[in-house]
C-alpha cells in the first residue's frame, strides 16, 4: 500500500507538498499540483482519512445520537438518515445512548475528540447545554429542547386528532388512550390533539402511560380488563396496538366489530398482522431526509428554510376500525 511518502518520492516534491495538494491548504503552482494528482492516481495511493481530519478539523462524519436500536421507528429513521448521508459523501456514527447518562458523557467526549462535523440528535437529554457547548451543527428530531437548535418534528398534535377522529366518525362511545410516557413533547401533543376531539363530542375516555421501548402486556391487560365495555382504544406505537389486541382476542372481543383499535408509527409490522392494523403514518423518508438536507445546509453554512420543521401525519385505514 502506497503511502504519502511514495507520493512525494515520485512526484519529486516534499512530503508537506503532496500534504498541501491532498488537504487544499496553502500554494502550490498548477504544474506541481498536477505531478502530485498523477503519482496519487498512478499509485493508487489513498490518504489516512482520521489524519486529514486532525489536520483540517473536518471528518465528514455525522454522529447521530439515538435513544436506543431496538425501536421499529428508530430503526426505520435511522436506515433513511443513513442512506441520505452516504449520498452527501459523509459517514454516520451511530450513537447508542440508551438513556445512560454515563454513555451520553463518553459520546459528548468523542463528538469531541473525532471532529464530527455535525450532530443528529434524536435522544431526549438533560445535556443540552453540554451539546450546544461543542459549537458543532446540530439537529433534533422529536424534540425541541432549545431555541438555539433547529428541529424537525411530526405532527403529533394532528396524530392524536386524526385517530379520535376516526373512532368517534364510527361511532365509538367510549375510548382507552394508551399513550407514551407523559413527560416526553411528543406524547403531550398526541395527548392534546386526541383529547381536543373528544373533549368537544363529550365522549367517555381513559388514558394510561406505557413504556414506548418495552410496553408492559400484562399491564395493557388490567387496563383493558377493567374496561370491558370500551368500544375503541388509541395507542402510540403499533407495538402498543399488537399487544392490546392480542389481550381483546384473548377475552374474546372482535377487532373491530366489537372494540376498535388505531397504532401510531405505521411501522411494517402495522401491515403485517392480522388483522392489519389501521394506524397514524409518520414519514421516516420525510423526516429522514429533512434532516441530512439541512444538517448539510448548517455545516456548509447556508440558511434554513425552515428553523423547526413541522411534517405532516396521516392515517391510514385498515383492518381494525370500521
Amino acid at each position: 500500500m502506497a503511502t504519502i511518502k511514495d507520493v512525494a518520492k515520485k512526484a519529486h516534491v516534499s512530503v508537506a507538498t503532496v500534504s498541501r495538494v491532498i488537504n487544499q491548504k496553502g500554494y502550490v503552482n498548477e504544474e506541481t499540483k498536477k505531478l502530485v494528482l498523477q503519482a496519487i492516481e498512478e499509485l493508487d495511493y489513498v490518504p489516512n482519512e482520521l489524519a486529514r481530519s486532525l489536520f483540517q478539523k473536518k471528518s465528514h462524519i455525522i454522529a447521530v445520537m439515538m435513544p436506543h436500536l431496538t425501536s421499529y421507528y428508530f430503526s426505520d429513521l435511522l436506515e433513511v438518515i443513513e442512506d441520505e448521508t452516504i449520498n452527501a459523501n459523509y459517514r454516520l456514527m451511530i450513537c447508542n445512548s440508551k438513556d445512560d447518562p454515563s454513555k451520553e458523557t463518553k459520546y459528548l467526549k468523542i463528538f469531541d475528540q473525532y471532529n464530527v462535523d455535525g450532530i443528529i440528535l434524536i435522544s431526549n437529554t438533560n445535556r443540552i447545554e453540554d451539546y450546544l457547548a461543542l459549537k458543532i451543527p446540530m439537529i433534533e428530531i422529536d424534540h425541541n429542547l432549545s431555541d438555539e437548535i433547529p428541529s424537525i418534528t411530526s405532527n403529533n398534535f394532528l396524530g392524536g386528532k386524526l385517530a379520535a377522529e376516526k373512532l368517534v366518525s364510527t361511532g365509538c362511545k367510549k375510548i382507552i388512550h394508551f399513550r407514551g410516557p407523559s413527560g416526553l413533547v411528543t406524547v403531550q401533543d398526541r395527548t392534546s390533539g386526541f383529547q381536543s376531539v373528544l373533549k368537544d363530542k363529550g365522549i367517555e375516555y381513559y388514558t394510561y402511560d406505557l413504556a414506548f421501548l418495552s410496553p408492559d402486556p400484562k399491564d395493557i391487560e388490567s387496563k383493558i380488563l377493567s374496561h370491558l365495555d370500551a368500544d375503541g382504544i388509541f395507542c402510540d406505537s403499533d407495538v402498543i396496538a399488537i399487544l392490546a389486541i392480542q389481550t381483546l382476542k384473548r377475552v374474546k372481543k372482535r377487532v373491530p366489530e366489537d372494540v376498535q383499535v388505531i397504532g401510531f408509527d405505521n411501522i411494517q409490522l402495522s401491515s403485517m398482522f392480522d388483522p392489519k392494523i389501521t394506524t397514524i403514518e409518520q414519514s421516516t423518508q420525510q423526516i429522514g431526509k429533512a434532516a441530512t438536507i439541512s444538517m448539510m445546509k448548517l455545516i456548509n453554512g447556508e440558511v434554513l428554510d425552515y428553523f423547526h420543521q413541522t411534517i405532516d401525519v396521516k392515517l391510514i385505514d385498515r383492518d381494525t376500525t370500521k
